[in-house]
């Protein structure tokens, strides 16, 4: 006995599912050809501003950023950026498994939250989005990580991130958090001042670089104590 047909949509409902289709489709379009023109007008323009910074209620009229190349910034200050926030920066492709893995089973275990986030993740997110979390936000962060480890050179990537990465209150980039703190600027940085800065990146609301002390202090003199080690290792390669 053959089986009865299932009944056709109405023409109508076609022609409505067929025009929505078409406008996600557009719409898809659009935007990863809009987010791959931005992301390479930033490869060779600095951000000019970024949510995190006309979001930040600390920092309204009182904003300082100083933007300052990585050819003119002390050496030591990415070095001890790397060494803090993302030993394998030169070595993984915007994505390192094995961090995320180990603030996986540290997660696991309760307790204080630890993210597996690179430089990478972190500059996309700065540059291009909002802070927070929820899928959709790592979702586009994960997209733009992507475009700027394809599309930017490492040297980029860690050069826009000192720029535009919170340093302190209503503080952004390296440089502006080397004036606020040590009285120069970031081409002058002693090794220990720029483990200071690096230490803060994370928590700029809570860590100090002046006088820091406990935790902060001895973290901050640990990465000191690394950055040459990882000099000679080669960890520093990309940044050539």
């Amino acid at each position: 006995m053959a089986k009865a047909k299932a009944p056709r949509k109405p023409r109508a409902e076609r022609s409505r599912t067929y025009r929505i289709g078409w406008w996600i489709g557009r719409a898809i379009v659009w935007f990863v050809a809009a987010s791959v023109l931005w992301v390479l007008a930033y490869r060779f323009v600095p951000p000019p501003i970024t949510a995190t910074m006309l979001l930040d209620p600390e920092a309204g009229s009182r904003l300082s950023k100083d933007w300052m190349s990585l050819s003119v910034m002390d050496p030591d200050m990415p070095r001890a950026a790397i060494a803090a926030e993302d030993g394998n920066f030169c070595r993984h492709h915007g994505f390192d498994r094995e961090a995320i893995a180990k603030a996986i089973r540290f997660n696991a275990r309760g307790g204080r939250i630890r993210g597996g986030s690179t430089i990478s993740q972190q500059t996309a997110k700065n540059a291009f989005l909002w802070q927070g979390g929820g899928f959709f936000r790592k979702g586009l962060e994960a997209w733009f990580t992507l475009l700027i480890e394809g599309l930017w050179p490492k040297r980029r990537i860690v050069e826009v991130y000192l720029n535009i990465a919170e340093t302190g209150l209503g503080t952004y980039g390296a440089n502006a958090g080397a004036q606020r703190y040590f009285r120069h600027d970031a081409s002058r940085l002693s090794i220990q001042e720029a483990a200071r800065i690096a230490v803060v990146l994370p928590l700029p609301k809570k860590r100090e670089a002046i006088s820091p002390s406990g935790a902060t202090r001895r973290y901050g003199n640990a990465i000191a104590r690394r950055v040459p080690k990882m000099q000679r290792a080669g960890y520093y390669d990309c940044l050539k």
